[in-house]
């Protein structure tokens, strides 16, 4: 029985599940990788073509990873990160089993062992484990509020997920609902295109792309911006900040904001609240939400100032980013609340909403109410069950790239730490 027993089974392959995969090889600790798709499912299917990462190549290479690029600085494309991780399984060789789709998770407590049926080649296949790692991430289901089945079917609408050019979309102007980084950056895809585009916005913060001679990640790791640990954060809503506006389009990405979008024709609306079939309605707080993300560029700027000042660096002063000018009066936001389909021509809308994760596969009680992970730092109340690649998982890095790492680490840490008991 016990030669029939996986030591670890780790669910999904993106750089999450890679880097755990790391790890536990180097650890000498028999695992399996199991992936729905391909290596890093999610970059190829859910991206838009000319979408870039937002972190530097140099940011986001995992340990041990063979330099991939020519240039550390620029951004890479969504399916060239893919290709990359992709690389990285064969250059370590790790055990990873692409279109094997997990169906349950469930645990023989007499036996203190996990049990897993997969979906393999076509057929069902049960696996068992000592310990199991979640790493599907929180990517793998869409969400696109209830009012738009409200909606004209003679509109078109798609989430962000299956938006891939304005080619795929008839004549006429585009509605983009929400403002983070995927919305600002899909506003922009249209604008290129010569699209007209209605942008509802959101509270979403906004950091410069560069600043004082360096791109801003560089500067934000350097002074420890994503070394707060979530454990010693006191105020709750700062847990369910959404990622801030900004972008690696273009040779070395650009920042992004609203007011940047409304010099471009975009209609700045606010929050879009309801629906009929001809009509969106939105509340009346645009003007709040650039207010929101010029104080925060603010803020983060002033981090950095700080800084340089504090350790006494040599940095050349800022430069004049058009891009990041405040709207002091908001005077780029729209005040309408009410925006009818058909009279703007409006033919598409495009939910740039988010995702959630869906963790149903997993029949043990390890989910709150709304279905979101329970645990701390990773770990949840099962023995042997651990999450990866969450928002705040243990620290405000664990939702970035190059945050990746430390968490896995400290998972594979406390996971030979129970084989040792």
């Amino acid at each position: 029985m016990n030669d029939l027993i996986i030591e670890v089974i780790v669910v999904g392959s993106g750089h999450a599940g890679l880097c755990i995969s790391y790890y536990l090889t180097r650890n000498e600790i028999k695992h399996i990788v199991f992936e729905q798709g391909r290596i890093g499912e999610t970059w190829r299917s859910q991206r838009w073509d000319s979408f870039k990462m937002n972190s530097a190549n140099k940011l986001n290479l995992l340990p041990e990873q063979q330099v991939y690029f020519n240039d550390p600085d620029a951004f890479a494309f969504a399916n060239e990160f893919a290709m990359s991780l992709e690389s990285y399984k064969n250059q370590l060789e790790l055990p990873v089993r692409e279109y094997c789709k997990v169906l349950e998770v469930k645990k023989d407590e007499r036996q203190n062992i996990f049990v897993v049926n997969v979906c393999e080649e076509g057929n069902e296949r049960t696996y068992l484990s000592r310990q199991i790692v979640i790493a599907s991430g929180g990517q793998n289901g869409i969400l696109i509020p209830a009012f738009a089945e409200n909606i004209s079917k003679r509109i078109l609408q798609l989430h962000t997920s299956n938006y891939k050019n304005p080619g795929q979309l008839p004549e006429g102007n585009v509605l983009v609902v929400g403002s983070a980084q995927s919305g600002t950056q899909v506003a922009e895809d249209l604008v290129r295109a010569n699209k007209r585009v209605f942008l509802s916005s959101g509270k979403v913060g906004r950091i410069p792309r560069r600043y004082r001679g360096r791109d801003i990640f560089d500067w934000l790791f350097e002074l420890g911006f994503y070394d707060v640990f979530t454990d010693d954060v006191t105020d709750p809503s700062l847990l369910k900040i959404k990622p801030p506006q900004v972008s690696g389009a273009g040779e070395r990405g650009k920042t992004s904001s609203l007011q940047s979008l409304a010099r471009s024709g975009v209609m700045i609306l606010g929050k879009a609240a309801n629906a009929d079939a001809d009509n969106i309605f939105f509340q009346a707080n645009a003007p709040s939400h650039v207010r929101y993300a010029d104080e925060f560029s603010r803020e983060i700027k002033k981090l950095i100032d700080d800084y340089i000042q504090k350790k006494n660096l040599s940095a050349p002063l800022p430069e004049v980013d058009p891009d990041d000018i405040p709207d002091e009066n908001a005077s780029c936001a729209s005040h309408t609340t009410k925006l009818n389909l058909f009279d703007n021509n409006i033919k598409s809308i495009i939910w740039t909403t988010g995702f959630r994760g869906n963790f149903n596969y997993i029949e043990l009680p390890i989910l709150t109410e709304d279905k979101i992970p329970k645990h701390r730092n990773g770990i949840s109340g099962v023995e042997g069950l651990y999450f990866i690649g969450l928002p705040w998982l243990r620290r405000r890095k664990s939702a970035v790239i190059p945050g990746i790492s430390d968490d896995a680490e400290f998972i594979v840490n406390r996971i030979v730490e129970t084989r040792l008991r």
